[in-house]
C-alpha cells in the first residue's frame, strides 16, 4: 500500500545510505529505563513502568516510527525525493517527522484538529508541517489523498504497525522487559498491560510471550470511545465509533488491521475520568508528569493488582509510561479543561488515595 502514482526508478546508494542513517542513531541511543514503583503498603506484588517516554522524540512510537521507515526502505517505498504521509494523532508524527529529517525527507501529519498544540509544535520542530482533519474517521482516506497528488508514501502505521516490529526479539520493547526483568524478585511478569492505539505493540509483546513460552498474560486496556475492547468481545470487524477518543494516542472509532485480538488474554474499558486522575496520582510518586495513555494503562495495572491481592497471590505487573506530560499542560493538567472534556476526578482520587493505604481498589 504504498499509494505512488508510478513506480519511481531507485537509488540503492541512497537506500543503503538512509538504513545506515537510522541504524546508526539507533546505536547512539540507549535503552529506556524500568522503573519499579515503591508503594509503601504493597507486599509481594511489584509494579513496573517501562519508561518510553526517554526516547529521543518522547515517546513509545519512536520504537514504531523507527521499524515503519525501516520497513518501508528495504520494500522499496521510499526513494531519496519521497514525501512521507503519516495519519495521527500526534506521538507517531512527532516521531516520524524525526526520521524524515534525519533523511532529508518532506514529512506531513494528517492529525485531528484537536491534537494537543505541544505536540503539533515538535512535528514543526522536526521540520514536517501538519495538515488538520475535524473527524477522527477522516485521517485515513486524507492520507491516501495526498500520497497519490503528491506521489509521496503514506506509511500508514495503522496497517504495517504489527508487522514491521519483529517480534521474536530483534531489541523490541518485549525483549527488553524480560531482560531488565532478568535480577527482579519476580523476573516472569504475572502480567503485562498496556493500551492499544495502533495495536501494534500489543501484536508484538503478545506474540513475544507465546514464542518464549513465557507465563505472562497480556491485559490491554482502552479508554472510552474506542471500538477495540468490543471488537474483542465480538469480533465485529465493521465497528466503528462516531466520537474520537479523549485520550491521546490510543483507542480507535474503527478496528485497526494492526489490532490481533487473540494475542490478548483479557481486555478492559478504563473511564477516562480515572485515567486522568490516575497520572495526577502519578505524579506525587514519579515527581514528573505522564501522559493521560500512562494512566489508562497503570489504573489497569492497579485493577489486577487488587485482584491479585483478594487472591493471596505475588508476582509482578509491567506497564509503559507511555509519554511525558509535559505535551498536555494545556489539556489533562489544566484543571478548567479536565472540568469541561473529562469530568469530575475527585472519585477516583480518592480512590487512589484509598489504594495507597490499603493495597486494594
Amino acid at each position: 500500500m504504498n499509494n505512488k502514482l508510478q513506480p519511481k526508478s531507485r537509488n540503492p546508494q541512497w537506500i543503503n545510505s538512509a538504513i545506515r542513517k537510522i541504524e546508526a542513531d539507533y546505536q547512539r541511543s540507549a535503552d529506556t529505563h524500568l522503573i519499579k514503583l515503591d508503594i509503601a503498603c504493597l507486599a509481594g506484588i511489584d509494579i513496573y513502568l517501562k519508561d518510553e517516554s526517554t526516547h529521543p522524540t518522547g515517546s513509545l512510537k519512536h520504537r514504531l516510527a523507527r521499524s515503519l521507515f525501516l520497513y518501508a526502505l528495504c520494500n522499496g517505498w521510499i526513494n531519496e525525493d519521497t514525501t512521507i504521509i503519516e495519519s495521527s494523532s500526534g506521538s507517531t508524527a512527532v516521531s516520524e517527522a524525526y526520521f524524515a529529517r534525519l533523511l532529508g525527507l518532506p514529512f506531513i501529519a494528517i492529525v485531528p484538529r484537536k491534537t494537543a498544540c505541544k505536540k503539533i509544535e515538535q512535528i514543526k520542530f522536526y521540520g514536517g508541517r501538519a495538515h488538520f482533519v475535524d473527524s477522527p474517521n477522516a485521517i485515513y482516506e486524507e492520507s491516501r489523498r495526498l500520497a497519490k497528488d503528491l506521489n509521496g508514501h503514506y506509511m500508514d502505521q495503522f496497517t504495517f504497525a504489527e508487522r514491521a516490529t519483529d517480534w521474536r526479539g530483534n531489541n523490541n520493547i518485549a525483549n527488553s522487559i524480560f531482560e531488565q526483568m532478568q535480577l527482579e524478585a519476580h523476573p516472569i511478569p504475572t502480567w503485562i498491560v498496556m493500551s492499544p492505539g495502533t495495536g501494534g505493540t500489543s501484536a508484538t509483546i503478545g506474540r513475544y510471550i507465546r514464542y518464549q513460552m513465557h507465563d505472562t498474560k497480556l491485559c490491554v486496556v482502552d479508554p472510552e470511545n474506542s471500538v477495540f475492547h468490543t471488537y474483542f468481545k465480538t469480533r465485529d470487524i465493521h465497528l466503528t465509533g462516531t466520537a474520537g477518543s479523549r485520550i491521546e494516542g490510543i483507542g480507535r472509532p474503527r478496528v485497526e488491521p494492526s489490532f490481533i485480538p487473540d494475542v490478548i488474554d483479557e481486555m478492559r474499558t478504563i473511564p477516562d475520568a480515572a485515567s486522568v486522575a490516575t497520572v495526577h496520582w502519578l505524579e506525587k510518586l514519579l515527581g514528573r508528569k505522564a501522559g493521560a495513555s500512562t494512566g489508562t494503562n497503570l489504573f489497569g495495572v492497579l485493577q489486577l493488582l487488587s485482584e491479585m491481592k483478594a487472591r493471596g497471590e505475588t508476582g509482578s505487573i509491567v506497564t509503559l509510561l507511555c509519554d511525558s506530560g509535559e505535551r498536555y499542560l494545556d489539556t489533562y493538567f489544566n484543571a478548567e479543561w479536565v472540568q469541561e472534556n473529562i469530568g469530575d476526578l475527585s472519585p477516583y482520587l480518592a480512590q487512589l488515595a484509598a489504594f495507597e493505604q490499603t493495597g486494594t481498589l
